[in-house]
């Protein structure tokens, strides 16, 4: 997930976690080497700079807060139906 191109976070969920983790975050170079990593292993990349703003306070492989999980569950959504009609 981008914001602008100074700042990204990388978050990751599967149906084991009792809710999505960041993974990564960054701005500068950090979040240029996020969105690379990112685009280098065909992870779908959102641009909300909004959202990243909420996001990137949070400290790598702490789980979303409650708040974020209805904007988060509807990004999921659209990307598994992104991979499921590519397929």
């Amino acid at each position: 997930m981008t914001g602008h191109e100074d700042k990204a976070v990388a978050i990751h969920y599967t149906d084991d976690l009792p809710a999505p983790v960041v993974l990564a975050s960054g701005r500068g170079r950090v979040a240029q080497a996020i969105v690379r990593i990112a685009q280098e292993n065909g992870i779908t990349l959102l641009s909300d700079p909004a959202l990243a703003d909420s996001l990137i306070p949070l400290e790598v492989n702490a789980f979303l807060p409650e708040s974020l999980y209805e904007v988060i569950a509807e990004i999921l959504v659209f990307v598994r139906n992104l991979k499921a009609g590519g397929r």
